[in-house]
């Protein structure tokens, strides 16, 4: 009979908890949608605009998440048209790279050479380690996801291939 007490006691008490559990995750969830911490995207409504300083023209980019220019952890989709290059170039800080559709090619190194790089596919993810340098192109229109810690900066192994060069 104790054995029966002690069980009921016990149930009671979890379900308690679990609901007090539940309250305040509810509670939680709903102040960070209210201080603007949840957004959801659909792909059809996301809002391009010019991609981050550094990036040849052509391509288009979306910020999901964060602020590129500032510190703190970013998301950032990329839209590039066939034929798309970025010169051998480094970042400061690791970048995380997942194709959401089309292709993308990577390559390693301080040349840009088509024979070395690695083709991905859509599904495909890339970690670059802070400070390698690398390349990238597109034989297909591709939207890219780019991810990492804030602030975002790419700075070309020769000088010439930054675009923010270019002479005007």
């Amino acid at each position: 009979m104790k054995v029966a007490k002690y069980s009921l006691l016990i149930a009671v008490t979890v379900a308690i908890a679990s609901i007090g559990i539940a309250a305040q995750k509810k509670e939680a969830s709903a102040e960070a949608t209210e201080a603007g911490g949840h957004k959801v995207y659909d792909a059809a409504n996301l809002q391009w605009g010019p991609p981050p300083p550094g990036f040849p023209a052509g391509a288009q980019a979306a910020v999901l998440y964060g602020n590129p220019g500032e510190k703190g952890v970013y998301t950032v989709r990329l839209k590039a048209p066939a034929g798309y290059k970025i010169m051998p170039h480094t970042h400061p800080t690791a970048e995380l790279v997942t194709v959401i559709s089309g292709g993308l090619h990577v390559g390693m190194g301080g040349k840009f050479d088509e024979s070395a790089g690695e083709a991905m596919t859509a599904g495909g993810f890339v970690s670059l380690p802070a400070k390698m340098q690398h390349f990238a192109w597109c034989t297909e229109e591709s939207v890219i996801q780019v991810h990492g810690e804030g602030p975002f900066e790419i700075n070309y192994v020769n000088p010439a291939d930054d675009p923010r060069n270019a002479k005007k």
